[in-house]
C-alpha cells in the first residue's frame, strides 16, 4: 500500500508505519488460524485507504497515539484470552495482593487520612496539666478558669470529664454514660445541636441551674424522638435536670467506637466537694482552638507565662504546675499511627511479592513468544512499540485483578472490622469509598508497570537471527538468572513478614503468660449505681448499706467471695493519692509530695482478686470508721520508700482524706504483691508508681457522701459458675436488694485483660495473615520457576539419564537448585529483618528484635516450604523418559 501524498523523509516515515501495522495485523490473523493469503487480504482491507486517511488526519491533530493504544489494547486482550490458564493465575495472584492493600488502606484512610469532622481541625489541641510525676495530668477546675481568662493564644477553651448517671422515670432504671463539660465545649468544636441549643456562657458555674443535653440516640431510644422534649425534665441520680438540647448521634470527641455519652451536664453541677479545690485534678482534661496563625510552640510559651503567674499567686497548689499542649490529631491517634504504617508497609510487601510472581510468569511466558517478537521486529516494529505492547498487557492484567481485588477487599474489610480494637479512633468510618478506589486504581496501574517492565525490557530486544534459526526449545541463561533473582527477592520479603509476625506472636504469648499480680480466672466484675434515694443520706446510713452489699452478693448462689472497689481497679480505672512519710516535714506545696496509686476496697478484696499477701495482714471488718486509719502497701511501695526497713508499723500521711492540714496518719499493717495496673505489658519493677490500699469504711464522711452520686460502686466477685447463670443470679439478687439499683458493665476479668491486648492482637492477626499470604505466594513462585526450569531442561535431563544418571541424582539436582534460591533468599531476608523489625519496638513485648528462636524458626519454615514447592517438579523430572526426551529434541 503506497502513500498517495507527502514527500521525502515524512513520506518514508509514514510508509514504514503503515507497513508495520499491516505486518502486525497479518501476523495476528495467522495466529488466529487464517491462511497467509486470507490474512493478507483482511489486513489490507482493515488498513485500507479510509483507515489510512483517518490515521494521517489524527496524526495531524496529535491523536495518533490513541489509534496505536487501542490496537495494543485489542491485541493484548486477545493474547490474554488465548491463554486462560496463565491469565487466571496471574489475575488471582495480583488480586490477593491488591485486595489486601485495598482493605488495609481503607483503615489507614479512615483513621489517618480523612479530615476530622470539625471546622479547621488543624487549630484544635488538647490541654493537660504537667506535674512533677505526669506530663499529661488532669486540670483543676479553678486553674482551667484562669487559663481560659488569661491566655492570649486560644480563641476558645473547654474541659470535660467522664461520668455516669442512673436514669429513672423512663421505664426500668438504667445506667447511662455521661460527660461533665464546660459551657463552650460544643461551640468550640463547631458542633451544632440536632434540636434546641447547647450550653451558654455561665451555665457551667458551680451552683448554676440543673440543665442537660441528651444525645440523639438516647433521645430516640428513651424519649421517643419527640420534638417537644425541650423543657422536659430528666431524672439523673434522683435529681431533675431540664433538657435544653439534643446533640448529634453517637458524638464522641475522640471519635472512638467505645460507648459515646448519652447525657451532657455542665461541669459546675458535679457534686464533688473537691471540685473547687485548685489542687484537685479529678480526671478533667481540656481541648482548645488556637487563634489563626498561632503555632503550638507559641501557645506553649504563652501558657508557660500563665502557669508561672499562677504558681506565684498560689504557691501551695500550683508550684511546679505547667501546661502540656498536644495537637488534637496526634493525641487522638496515640500509638495507632506507627502501628498502621508498619502494617501498611507489611501489606505492601505482599503486593510486591505478587508482582514478582506475575513477573516470573510473564518471563516464562515470554519464552514462547520470542519468535513472535523477533518476527515483529523483523517486520519493522521498534523496541518502544514492543515494550508498550507488553506493558499494555500487564496493565490489563493488573486492572482486571483490581476488580477482583476490590471484591476481595470488601470481604476482608468486614473481617478486619470484627478485629478492630474498641479504642481505635474513627473505626466507624472504615469503608471502601472513592478515595480507596482511587488508591486501588493507582496501585493497580503501578503494579502493572512494575511487574511488566522487566519482561518487557528483556523481550523487546530479540536476537533476530538466533531466534528465527532456533527451534524455540529454550531460552538464555540470563532469563534463568532473572527468574532466580525474582524468587530470591520473594523469599527475602516473605521472611521479613514471617519474622515480624513471629515476633508479634511471641510477644502475645509472653504477655498471656505474664503474671499480672493477681489470679484473673474466676473473677467477675460489674458496676452498681446505688439507689438515687440514698443521695443526701447521712454517712452512717451509706456505710451501713455499703457494708451489707458485700455480704448479700457473697451469699448469691455460686459466689465464693465479694468485695467493692471505689478508686483504682486493675486495667480499668486508676486513682492517685498524695502522701508523705510520717515524721518527715510536710512538703511546703503539693507538687513536692509523693504520688501513689490508690485502691479503696473491702476486707475480702485480696481473696477475690487472688493477690498474695507477703507480710503482715490485710483489712478486717474491724477496720471501720470507729478504728484508727490503716493501710496496706505493695512491695514496690515498700522497696521504694522503706528500703532496708520493715514497712509494717510505719506511718504515712495521706493528703485530703480528712480536714486536717497535717493529713490523715495511716498505719501500714501489711505488704502485698504489686499489681499490673495498666495491662499485662506494664513492667513489674520498682520504677513503677507505688500502690496503696485503704479500707472503704474508713474513708471520711465527705468521701462516703459522694459515693451514691459519684457513679456508685464497683464490685468484684470470685466464682467458678458459668457466666450466664452467674449473671442471672446476680441480677436477681440485685433486684432483691433494691429495685432502683442498676447493675451494669458485667464482664469477666479475663475479658478485661483480653481487651487490653486487643490492639496487639489486631496487629498480630493482620501481620500473621500477610505473612501467611506472602508464604503462599512465595511457594507458588518457587514452584512455578522450578517447574518451568524442569520443562526447559527436559532434553538435558533426558541426556543425563541416558548417560547413566539415576533418578535420585536428578531429584537432587532439582532440589539443590531450589535450595540455593531458598538459602540466598533466607540470608538476605534475615539481614533485612534485623533492620526492619526494630521499627516494631512499640509492638513487641518481652522479645528482642533479634530474637534467635523467631529467626531460626521462620528460616526453617521458609526453607521447608521452598523445598516442598520444588519437590513436585523434581518428581516430574525423575519420570522423564530419556528416549522420549531425545526424540523430542
Amino acid at each position: 500500500m503506497k502513500l498517495p501524498f507527502r514527500r521525502g523523509k515524512q513520506q518514508q516515515q509514514f510508509q514504514e508505519e503503515i507497513d508495520s501495522h499491516l505486518a502486525l495485523a497479518k501476523y495476528d490473523r495467522i495466529n488466529r488460524g487464517e491462511s497467509s493469503e486470507q490474512a493478507d487480504h483482511a489486513a489490507r482491507r482493515e488498513f485500507g485507504n479510509v483507515a489510512l486517511v483517518r490515521h494521517v488526519t489524527r496524526d495531524q491533530w496529535g491523536w495518533r497515539w490513541l489509534e496505536e493504544f487501542l490496537q495494543d489494547l485489542r491485541y493484548g486482550a486477545r493474547s490474554l484470552r488465548k491463554n486462560p490458564g496463565f491469565t487466571a493465575i496471574a489475575i488471582l495472584t495480583l488480586a490477593l495482593g491488591i485486595g489486601a492493600n485495598t482493605s488495609l488502606f481503607s483503615v489507614v484512610n479512615a483513621v489517618l487520612l480523612n479530615s476530622l469532622p470539625y471546622p479547621h481541625p488543624e487549630q484544635l489541641v488538647t490541654l493537660h496539666e504537667s506535674k512533677p510525676n505526669f506530663r499529661a495530668g488532669s486540670i483543676s477546675y479553678p486553674n482551667f478558669h484562669d487559663w481560659q481568662k488569661n491566655n492570649h493564644s486560644f480563641s476558645s477553651m473547654a474541659v470535660a470529664r467522664g461520668a455516669s448517671f442512673t436514669v429513672t422515670g423512663l421505664g426500668e432504671s438504667e445506667q447511662v454514660t455521661a460527660r461533665f463539660i464546660s459551657s463552650d465545649y460544643f461551640s468550640m468544636l463547631g458542633v451544632a445541636p440536632v434540636l434546641g441549643r447547647m450550653f451558654v456562657t455561665g451555665e457551667d458555674q458551680i451552683g448554676a441551674a440543673p440543665i442537660a443535653l441528651v444525645s440523639a440516640n438516647f433521645w430516640k431510644r428513651k424519649l421517643g424522638g419527640s420534638p417537644d422534649v425541650l423543657g422536659k425534665t430528666l431524672n439523673l441520680d434522683g435529681k431533675a435536670y431540664t433538657i435544653v438540647g439534643v446533640t448529634p448521634a453517637s458524638f464522641d470527641l475522640f471519635l472512638r467506637s467505645v460507648r459515646a455519652p448519652d447525657v451532657y451536664v455542665p461541669i459546675g453541677l458535679w457534686s464533688n466537694p473537691l471540685l473547687p479545690l485548685r489542687s484537685a485534678g479529678l480526671g478533667i482534661h481540656g481541648v482548645a482552638r488556637l487563634k489563626p496563625g498561632v503555632t503550638i510552640e507559641q501557645a506553649a510559651a504563652d501558657m508557660q507565662t500563665v502557669t508561672n503567674n499562677l504558681a506565684d499567686a498560689y504557691p501551695d497548689s500550683d508550684k511546679g504546675i505547667g501546661a502540656t499542649i498536644i495537637a488534637f490529631r496526634k493525641d487522638m491517634l496515640g500509638d495507632v499511627q506507627p502501628v498502621l504504617l508498619v502494617l501498611l508497609g507489611a501489606v505492601g510487601f505482599v503486593l510486591l511479592i505478587a508482582c514478582v510472581n506475575v513477573a516470573n510468569l510473564l518471563l516464562a511466558r515470554s519464552t514462547g513468544r520470542t519468535r513472535e517478537f523477533a518476527i515483529r521486529a523483523a517486520l519493522g516494529a521498534g523496541q518502544g512499540r514492543i515494550v508498550r505492547q507488553l506493558l499494555t498487557e500487564s496493565t490489563l492484567l493488573a486492572l482486571s485483578a483490581a476488580v477482583l481485588g476490590v471484591l476481595l477487599a470488601q470481604w476482608a474489610t468486614r473481617a478486619v472490622l470484627t478485629l478492630v480494637p474498641a479504642e481505635l479512633p474513627r473505626a466507624a468510618e472504615i469503608a471502601i469509598d472513592a478515595h480507596v478506589l482511587l488508591f486501588t486504581a493507582g496501585v493497580s496501574v503501578l503494579a502493572g508497570i512494575l511487574f511488566g517492565l522487566a519482561p518487557a525490557l528483556r523481550t523487546s530486544q530479540p536476537r533476530l537471527q538466533e531466534t528465527l534459526k532456533e527451534s524455540g526449545r529454550g531460552t538464555s541463561g540470563t532469563r534463568y538468572r532473572a527468574q532466580g533473582v525474582f524468587v530470591v527477592a520473594e523469599i527475602a520479603m516473605a521472611l521479613v513478614l514471617l519474622a515480624g509476625a513471629g515476633l508479634l506472636i511471641r510477644s502475645l504469648t509472653v504477655l498471656w503468660g505474664a503474671n499480672p499480680g493477681f489470679q484473673p480466672n474466676g473473677v467477675f466484675t460489674f458496676g452498681l449505681s446505688l439507689p438515687p434515694s440514698m443521695l443526701g443520706s447521712p454517712p452512717a446510713t451509706i456505710r451501713a448499706y455499703v457494708r451489707d452489699l458485700d455480704a448479700k452478693f457473697a451469699a448469691t448462689p455460686g459466689v465464693e467471695s465479694a468485695s467493692q472497689s471505689w478508686a483504682a481497679f486493675p486495667m480499668t480505672t486508676d486513682d492517685e493519692q498524695l502522701f508523705w512519710i510520717n515524721g518527715q516535714p510536710k512538703p511546703t506545696n503539693e507538687s513536692d509530695m509523693k504520688w501513689t496509686l490508690n485502691y479503696v476496697v473491702q476486707p475480702d478484696y485480696l481473696k477475690v482478686m487472688g493477690i498474695p499477701l507477703q507480710r503482715g495482714r490485710f483489712f478486717t471488718a474491724h477496720d471501720d470508721e470507729r478504728s484508727p486509719l490503716v493501710t496496706v502497701v505493695d512491695d514496690v511501695f515498700a522497696k521504694k520508700y522503706f528500703a532496708g526497713q520493715d514497712p509494717i508499723g510505719q506511718r504515712i500521711r495521706v493528703n485530703h482524706l480528712i480536714d486536717n492540714e497535717d493529713g490523715a496518719s495511716a498505719l501500714i499493717v501489711g505488704v502485698v504483691r504489686h499489681v499490673n495496673q495498666w495491662g499485662l505489658d506494664s513492667d513489674d519493677n520498682e520504677e513503677l508508681r507505688a500502690q496503696m490500699y485503704l479500707p472503704c469504711l474508713q474513708m471520711p464522711d465527705s468521701y462516703i457522701s459522694g459515693v451514691p452520686g459519684g457513679g456508685g460502686t464497683f464490685m468484684a466477685i470470685r466464682s467458678h459458675a458459668a457466666t450466664s447463670q452467674l449473671l442471672d443470679a446476680l441480677r436477681l439478687r440485685n433486684r432483691e436488694i433494691n429495685s432502683e439499683q442498676v447493675l451494669f458493665d458485667a464482664q469477666t476479668m479475663n475479658k478485661i485483660i483480653s481487651g487490653t491486648l486487643a490492639a496487639r492482637r489486631f496487629s498480630m492477626i493482620l501481620f500473621a495473615s500477610f505473612a501467611g499470604l506472602a508464604l503462599l505466594l512465595s511457594s507458588v513462585g518457587i514452584y512455578g520457576v522450578t517447574s518451568y526450569l524442569v520443562g526447559q531442561r527436559t532434553h538435558e535431563i533426558g541426556l543425563r539419564m541416558a548417560l547413566g544418571a539415576s533418578r535420585i541424582h536428578v531429584l537432587g539436582m532439582v532440589l539443590r537448585h531450589g535450595a540455593k534460591l531458598a538459602a540466598a533468599g533466607v540470608a538476605i531476608g534475615i539481614a533485612a529483618s534485623l533492620a526492619l523489625t526494630r521499627l516494631m519496638a512499640s509492638m513487641r513485648y518481652g522479645v528482642s528484635a533479634t530474637d534467635p528462636l523467631t529467626f531460626i524458626g521462620v528460616a526453617l519454615i521458609l526453607t521447608f516450604v521452598a523445598l516442598a514447592a520444588c519437590y513436585i517438579p523434581a518428581r516430574r523430572a525423575m519420570r522423564v523418559d530419556p528416549l522420549v526426551a531425545l526424540r523430542y529434541e
